[in-house]
């Protein structure tokens, strides 16, 4: 690997992986293959920091390439997958801020005053997650079967009376409804236990059922920020919440560690103009 300073621009588009305080292991960064189309990742200083980049062609990494590209359902996966190994291999020797996915810059020169110009908030995110990582907790209703299984009237004509079929269909709207309730209840008591043993957390919009191929709504989509030295803590209250038999109507999915992506928000600060970017 070769720390390069930044010298004048030249012609093309870098695209950035993440920020680190210490010099990224140069092993991992020949062998992270970033995105296929782009050269080899590469370590440019930037003030105090350290920042992953990538030369890659304007053809297919400029606005409306890249913009085209990301629509399209494959093209997107393998961008996101490119760019976690990018921050994979920057995160081999210590914390990482990790940018956004396809964060793009003009040139190292643009690329470093992106990153100086945010260096007091960069600094404090790096402390901040040093020895800390990321896990992520689903909590999903548990799935309830088929209407006809519970209720063999339920899909035949109406028998009693009118009266009496508008009667089965209250008490089932009541039944789902409860049932409802009861799993937003439970759901949020595992974010509380959890919550006990994390330094931070952070609710994520929940997933569609399109996206997570169950039936069950996703009632929570939580990232939990925790120290390293309680890692173990963490995991044996999921363990217990996953053995716990009186939370029936929830199902409770968890994984990590990860790289801390969810308390990584470089971007709120507003010093450090936008214009310097190259954003889809």
């Amino acid at each position: 690997m070769s720390t390069t300073a930044a010298g004048p621009e030249a012609p093309g588009i870098v695209c950035a992986f993440a920020v680190s305080r210490t010099p990224p292991d140069p092993a991992l960064l020949a062998a992270a293959r970033g995105h296929e189309e782009g050269g080899p990742l590469r370590a440019v200083r930037a003030g105090g920091l350290y920042l992953v980049v990538q030369d890659v062609p304007a053809a297919l990494f400029g606005e409306e390439a890249l913009t085209e590209r990301l629509n399209r359902p494959g093209d997107l996966e393998r961008c996101a997958r490119a760019h976690h190994r990018g921050v994979e291999a920057a995160a081999g020797r210590g914390p990482v801020v990790p940018l956004p996915m396809a964060t793009l810059y003009r040139g190292d020169l643009t690329a470093v005053r992106a990153v100086t110009a945010r260096q007091p908030v960069l600094e404090t995110l790096l402390a901040r997650l040093c020895d800390r990582t990321e896990w992520a907790v689903k909590v999903h209703a548990a799935e309830a079967p088929p209407e006809s299984a519970t209720d063999p009237g339920a899909r035949t004509a109406p028998g009693g009376g009118g009266r009496a079929y508008l009667s089965r269909v209250s008490a089932r709207r009541r039944d789902r409804r409860g049932a409802h309730e009861k799993a937003l209840a439970e759901a949020e008591a595992v974010d509380a236990e959890l919550r006990r043993y994390a330094v931070a957390a952070t609710r994520h919009r929940p997933q569609s059922e399109r996206l997570t191929g169950r039936r069950a709504p996703q009632l929570l989509n939580i990232a939990y920020l925790v120290d390293d030295a309680r890692r173990a803590d963490f995991t044996e209250a999921l363990a217990r919440i996953a053995a716990d038999g009186g939370r029936r109507a929830v199902r409770v999915d968890a994984s990590g560690p990860w790289i801390p992506y969810s308390f990584a928000r470089w971007d709120e600060d507003p010093q450090a103009g936008p214009e310097q970017e190259v954003r889809p």
